[in-house]
């Protein structure tokens, strides 16, 4: 199954809730994967730009798009962000097609 990371940080509000009401959010993150028969690989906060980080693993694209748009659309969020990621093997299968596309420059 695909893998997918993705980044979010929380609306001043959530954090807000969180500090009067703390709980793991990986378990709501992990029900929310598990409902489209995907996995939770990791939950991580962080300091800088994101305030956290997930590592999941869903059957496909669609599925991890519909678990993107319902965590984005319940508002507890100002950003969400999630990137496929890729196998080595994957991406030398994606390096061996480039090779034979025959990309030219514009202008060249």
């Amino acid at each position: 199954m695909p893998l997918y990371l993705s980044r979010f940080s929380y609306t001043p509000e959530t954090w807000a809730r969180l500090i009067a009401h703390p709980e793991d959010r990986a378990k709501a993150a992990q029900a929310y994967i598990e409902s489209v028969d995907g996995k939770l690989h990791g939950f991580w906060y962080a300091f800088g730009t994101r305030d956290g980080y997930n590592l999941w693993e869903a059957p496909d694209n669609v599925s991890m798009a519909a678990v993107a748009v319902a965590i984005s659309g319940g508002g507890a969020l100002s950003s969400f962000e999630t990137t496929v990621l890729l196998t080595v093997d994957e991406t030398i299968e994606a390096l061996q097609k480039a090779g034979r596309i025959g990309y030219r420059a514009p202008g060249a």
